[in-house]
């Protein structure tokens, strides 16, 4: 029987076709589950069909709104493989219906968008738990990340200094223990998300920090491009609450921007860092702290956009009388661990899939709803190059470190008061508008934050909120650096100067 094992680090649409390839190919899989499915159950457009009458054109979209620096490898990937995967994985795999007419969104050519009203991500991942959790190759572990475990690294053994670094598994925080567990893998997957929370407004998740780039970044993985994070134009800006992505398929169907006067100001159809950046600058002439999105006008709203229609309503807001409140706010992050055309990273035995990775499918900008295409696609690549390095690869020789747990209580008032640092000096020196004295003043916030974290870590008692920090940190300096190295503005990453 074979006993190769694969860990699964994300259990959003990248992790779990990832994992559902590995156990297709015949391996037993630890698919390690967060507090959440990450940013994948919260897409609302929905996933790019590509099909092969479409090929040059979809191809020419996602170049032009990545600013012609896309990899062609993982452009090709896509292209190519997308269709039957959706109709393998999606349609015939987990049984979805998505609506017969096909969606246009933002600086797409023509309407190529398969979605499930407006929770296309939600529908998709409640499918995906399912084949998941009925799966008998999988097992899924309820934990953060810490940590990767090196073969030279994290041995018990003193000889184990001079083997060959690869991956060998991951130090992960098991949230029923709360203790640390060494988890050991022939091959291991990170889909882990990307780092949108770092920002003191964003459309996903708050335990999007960067955790498995962090992970990976002390393990020696490569990164790649993580100065560019896009900006989503429209989340709903209600005071003291989180911002609620508003899709831009609003604007597609005929939603309006306005300003502070009531005026249009910008095309809404332009590439999102265009339209995030025009509100930005319209927030700061204005000294505003919203602009308005009208879709009075919008015939059958409730029916068509259902979730968004009910989530306004919750906040005593009609859309078919009202004007809604937006902001920008941090919503994808292009950069990432950098991997192959097959998900391989520059760590041996290490895979990554979805946002956490780089695969430069999407340049210096992302075309819309091309997010869960890629998740998709090299998901699946992932989960099928893991399984085939796991079962030729030799049998582990791997003793490893037990964790030393520190001592010392968290205090949270302290947690909470480097949080809103963090996400303060990322949003105002190092967000959709750059230069170098903003970004030279985060880098002295950021690097006694750093210190103070690092020496509190060391001593502290490990609860999910701290681990996030270190990580979160540490992501923030990596990010700065990548925006201060790039004097071009390109796509998303904007210099003023």
């Amino acid at each position: 029987m074979n006993t190769k094992s694969v860990l699964v680090v994300g259990s959003g649409l990248s992790g779990s076709i990832a994992a559902l390839k590995a156990a297709q190919e015949g391996l037993f899989v630890t698919l390690v589950k967060g507090d959440s499915n990450g940013a994948s159950s919260w897409a609302q457009g929905g996933i790019v069909k590509p099909t092969a009458d479409d090929a040059d054109d979809f191809k020419r979209d996602i170049f032009e709104s990545g600013c012609a620096i896309n990899n062609s490898k993982a452009v090709d990937a896509i292209t190519s493989d997308g269709e039957a995967l959706i109709q393998k994985w999606l349609v015939e795999s987990a049984g979805i219906e998505f609506d017969p007419d096909l969606a246009l969104e933002a600086a797409h050519s023509k309407a190529r968008i398969l979605h499930v009203k407006d929770h296309t991500g939600l529908n998709i991942m409640k499918h995906l738990d399912a084949l998941v959790l009925s799966n008998p190759k999988i097992k899924v572990l309820e934990g953060m990340l810490v940590d990767f475990m090196l073969s030279n690294r994290h041995d018990q053994r003193q000889s184990s200094v001079y083997k060959a670094g690869k991956c060998v598994g991951a130090y992960i925080f098991n949230q029923q223990s709360r203790h640390v567990d060494a988890v050991t893998a022939d091959a291991t997957i990170l889909a882990t998300g990307g780092f949108s929370a770092l920002y003191e407004h964003s459309t996903g998740p708050r335990s999007l920090t960067g955790n498995g780039i962090a992970a990976a970044h002390r393990a020696g993985a490569r990164t790649l491009h993580l100065e560019y994070v896009q900006f989503h134009p429209t989340a709903l800006y209600i005071e003291n609450d989180r911002r609620y992505l508003l899709s831009e398929a609003l604007r597609g169907a005929g939603a309006k921007l306005l300003n502070s006067k009531k005026k249009s100001f910008v095309d809404e159809l332009a590439p999102r860092d265009v339209v995030a950046r025009a509100i930005h600058k319209e927030l700061i002439e204005s000294n505003a702290s919203h602009v308005w999105l009208d879709c009075r006008n919008m015939p059958d709203l409730d029916s068509h956009f259902p979730s968004l229609f009910e989530v306004m309503k919750s906040k005593k807001l009609d859309p078919r009388e009202d004007l809604i409140p937006v902001v920008p706010a941090a919503h994808y992050t292009l950069g990432g661990v950098w991997t192959d055309a097959n998900g391989g990273t520059s760590l041996p035995g290490l895979f990554a899939a979805g946002e956490v990775a780089c695969t430069g499918l999407h340049g210096a900008n992302r075309l819309a709803s091309t997010s869960l295409l890629e998740a998709l696609v090299f998901g699946d690549r992932a989960g099928g190059t893991a399984a085939d390095y796991a079962q030729k690869g030799e049998l582990m020789n791997f003793e490893a470190q037990e964790w030393i747990h520190g001592k010392e209580a968290v205090d949270p008032a302290l947690l909470q008061q480097d949080w809103q640092l963090l996400r303060k000096t990322m949003w105002n020196y190092v967000g959709l508008a750059r230069n170098k004295a903003r970004l030279k003043r985060a880098e002295r916030i950021l690097s006694d934050l750093r210190n103070d974290v690092e020496e509190f870590y060391s001593r502290g008692q490990l609860c999910e909120s701290l681990i996030g920090l270190r990580q979160a940190v540490l992501v923030s300096t990596m990010v700065l650096y990548s925006a201060l190295k790039n004097e071009k503005s390109l796509g998303t990453h904007f210099r003023e100067d």
